[in-house]
C-alpha cells in the first residue's frame, strides 16, 4: 500500500511537470496564432503570417484553405454558405482533436486524487488490524505492542493525503488552464471563419479592390 501510494505521488508530479510545459507552450503558440488570424484580412494572408507553423492555429488555416480549393469549382455557380458549413465542420473537429490531445494525462490526476484516499483507508485499516493482532498475541496492551500497528495505520493515512490532495488541486488547475486553451482555439477558429467569409465576398467585387483588401 505505501509503494502504490508513493508511486502515485511521484507520478503525480511527473504528470505536473510534464504537463505545465505543454500547456505554457500550447497556450502560447495558439495565441500567437489566433493574433495572426485576427490581424489578417485574408486567409492567404493568414496563411504566409503563421508560414510552416506545426500548431493548431496553422491546421485550422490550411484546413480551410483546403476546403476553399476544393469548393472552387462549385462556388461559381453556387453561395459560399455549404463552404462556410463545411469549413466550420473541419475546424470544429481540429479544435476537438487539439483539446483531446492537451488533456491527456489529466484523467489520471482524477483517478489518484479520488482513489487514493481510499487506498490510505485500506492501509489504515490494515495497520489496526495488525496492533489488534499484536494484542491477542502478547496478550498485553502495552504501547510497545500496539505502537507499530497504529504508526502504520497513521502513516497509510498520511500517505493517502500527500497523494490525494496534490493531485486533485494540479487537476483543478490544469482543467482551468487547458479551458483557456479551448477558447483561445475557439478565437482562431471564429477568426478563419470569419476570413472565409471576407474572402467570399472579394468574389464579387472588382480585382483591384480586391487585392487591395490584401
Amino acid at each position: 500500500v505505501m509503494v502504490g501510494l508513493a508511486f502515485a505521488s511521484l507520478v503525480t508530479w511527473t504528470i505536473a511537470l510534464a504537463k505545465s510545459l505543454e500547456v505554457l507552450g500550447g497556450k502560447l503558440r495558439a495565441r500567437r496564432a489566433a493574433d495572426a488570424i485576427g490581424n489578417a484580412a485574408t486567409l492567404m494572408q493568414a496563411r504566409r503570417e503563421l508560414g510552416h507553423n506545426g500548431g493548431p492555429g496553422a491546421l485550422l488555416v490550411r484546413a480551410a484553405e483546403e476546403e476553399r480549393a476544393l469548393s472552387a469549382g462549385a462556388l461559381d455557380h453556387v453561395s459560399g454558405d455549404g463552404l462556410k458549413e463545411r469549413v466550420a465542420s473541419r475546424l470544429s473537429r481540429i479544435e476537438a482533436t487539439a483539446a483531446r490531445l492537451m488533456s491527456r494525462g489529466t484523467g489520471l490526476l482524477a483517478t489518484i486524487g479520488s482513489t487514493a484516499p481510499f487506498v490510505g483507508l485500506f492501509g489504515t485499516v490494515w495497520g489496526i488490524m495488525n496492533a489488534f493482532i499484536g494484542i491477542s498475541q502478547a496478550q498485553t496492551t502495552n504501547l510497545a505492542v500496539v505502537a507499530p500497528g497504529i504508526a502504520e495505520a497513521l502513516l497509510a493515512t498520511a500517505m493517502g493525503l500527500v497523494a490525494a490532495i496534490p493531485a486533485v488541486v494540479i487537476y483543478n488547475i490544469f482543467a482551468r488552464s487547458i479551458a483557456g486553451y479551448k477558447q483561445i482555439l475557439a478565437d482562431a477558429s471564429a477568426g478563419v471563419e470569419r476570413l472565409v467569409s471576407r474572402d467570399l465576398d472579394f468574389r464579387t467585387v472588382p480585382p483591384a479592390a480586391a487585392m487591395a483588401a490584401e
